[in-house]
């Protein structure tokens, strides 16, 4: 995620246990969902094959049902939204939201389900396996559902004609060596989601453009969006031609992704589609973007701002691995930044810069390597993604602009001009003025404010991968971080592990810089 602060400043050893002792669960996702935009509802079908690599015999399985984090007050997500005063404005006239029509099956066997303990966790469901699921052996669960989408206040929902489809169908909770990682949906705190594969069928009314995680499998679609988005990229500045589609009524678009930890689409009539190819050492990657038809709108650019993005994270980090790339604007009327899920992100900051908006873009875009490729747990440790992601996006936005995103109109011009690595020791000077008490090291949900949580996880971190950065120099840093990604990509990578192959890659015992996680206030005296 997510948001860019805009706050206005003035510029004065081996891996930690065995690769081989390693597991982690495998699922794979058969869903079929139909969109009633009239209605704003969904109803859907799920059947998912899922393995247990683990060395427990399971009995049952934690299940996320999101959607009902909306579906009153009493949830952990409004909660959560009502103790920050700041944020209390978002539910101003709020539609709430729900799933039901449940019937969970396993191995087409009755299943029964169990209310989580805590009665605001009403987005959080066990069910009971009617035999138990030994290590190494797979059932398939199936369940219908239905999901009525709130409005759009937090990451799923409606809005100006627009359909986020996000945290939408039953997902099971990612089960690993610390035990079950079941938790409430919140607005502040995001995800941590076990791999699989997804081959999701989608029925809408056909004149709506959609982005979706994975690849578009219906040919003809795909090459429309294809043949209509190079030439808007190559038009740029021109009339741009839009999406029609080829009948009236509705239509079904298969998208299959392999091995990513969550399925996201998006969807929305008038569009503009931008296209063109990445190619990068060793594939080409497709990249899209979608956006709102208004005159002189800065996504006439944005399929640059998205290939730059995937180039450098590439090559500082470790190749892009999925088959293509997309963002997607979101609704005019919001303003929080962004949400990313994997090969596709929404895009909302409707008054952005040219170097914000491409900012925002390349952080989202980055959250393929820090969320989805390296896929940490988000909700327990926000740094290992936020925080790494807004280093490299910190160092894209010098590079491009000797810009910074926090700074932003700030920034002295006699600074702009000076070379990126003074530009860069100037911005985190700065940036470490900013009063920051907590310790990065918290579960998201500790957090007292969004703003404690977003200072915090993201520009102390920051801040911390900096320190690094001048001690060993960009070089090493960059390369401890391939090594990093060489070891982890697809993999639940912890603290510890990184903390691990960091010390492999410099060379040194860690300690006590990764002891300043845990340090109140600033990290420079």
């Amino acid at each position: 995620m997510k948001k860019i602060f805009t706050l206005i400043l003035t510029l004065v050893v081996t891996v930690g246990f065995a690769q081989d002792s390693y597991w982690q669960q495998h699922l794979k996702y058969d869903m079929q969902v139909t969109l009633d935009d009239k209605t704003r509802s969904l109803t859907g079908k799920q059947a998912i094959q899922y393995k247990n690599n683990s060395p427990e015999t399971l009995h049952f399985i934690w299940y996320h049902i999101w959607p009902n984090a909306y579906k009153n007050d009493s949830t952990a997500l409004f909660k959560q939204i009502r103790s920050d005063l700041s944020r209390t404005e978002k539910l101003d006239a709020v539609t709430y939201g729900s799933i039901d029509g449940l019937n969970f099956k396993v191995d087409g066997k009755p299943a029964k389900t169990a209310p989580h303990s805590n009665p605001e966790y009403i987005d959080i469901i066990k069910v009971l396996l009617p035999e138990p699921l030994k290590p190494g052996a797979t059932v398939t669960i199936t369940t219908d559902f239905n999901v009525k989408l709130p409005s759009y206040f937090s990451r799923s929902g409606f809005a100006d004609g627009e359909f986020m489809i996000c945290q939408w169908y039953p997902k099971p909770a990612v089960f690993d060596k610390s035990g079950w990682h079941e938790f409430p949906y919140l607005d502040m705190g995001e995800f941590y989601s076990e791999y699989a594969d997804y081959q999701v069928k989608i029925t809408l009314p056909s004149d709506y453009v959609v982005g979706a995680t994975g690849v578009l499998q219906d040919k003809e679609e795909l090459e429309r969006y294809k043949s209509v988005g190079a030439m808007n990229a190559a038009g740029r500045n021109a009339s741009p031609k839009l999406y029609k589609p080829t009948k009236a009524g509705l239509k079904t678009l298969t998208y299959k992704a392999e091995n990513v930890p969550d399925f996201a689409w998006f969807a929305e009539k008038g569009l503009v589609i931008q296209y063109d190819t990445i190619r990068l050492t060793n594939k080409t990657v497709d990249a899209f973007t979608y956006y709102h038809n208004q005159p002189g709108t800065l996504w006439n650019n944005s399929i640059d701002y998205v290939k730059d993005a995937v180039h450098h994270y590439s090559k500082w980090i470790g190749e892009y691995q999925y088959p293509t790339v997309q963002a997607f604007e979101g609704p005019k009327n919001n303003s929080s930044g962004g949400m990313e899920y994997p090969m596709i992100t929404l895009i909302t900051c409707p008054d952005a810069t040219k170097e914000y908006l491409d900012g925002v873009i390349a952080h989202e875009v980055g959250h393929n390597w820090f969320m989805s490729m390296l896929g940490s747990n988000e909700r327990a440790h926000t740094w290992q993604d936020e925080g790494l992601n807004t280093y490299y996006q910190f160092r894209y936005e010098a590079e491009k602009y000797h810009y910074n995103s926090v700074a932003r109109e700030s920034i002295p011009e006699a600074i702009k001009k000076l070379p990126v690595p003074e530009f860069q020791e100037r911005i985190y000077f700065a940036l470490s003025q900013i009063p920051m008490q907590s310790a990065i090291e918290q579960p998201a949900a500790d957090f007292k404010t969004s703003e404690d949580y977003g200072l915090v996880s993201y520009l102390k971190t920051s801040i911390w991968m900096y320190l690094l950065e001048r001690r060993f120099g960009q070089d090493k840093v960059d390369q401890a971080f391939r090594d990093y990604f060489n070891t982890w990509n697809n993999k639940h990578p912890q603290p510890e592990d990184l903390k691990a192959s960091f010390e492999k890659s410099l060379g040194t015992n860690l300690d006590q810089f990764f002891a300043l996680l845990k340090k109140q206030g600033s990290l420079i005296q």
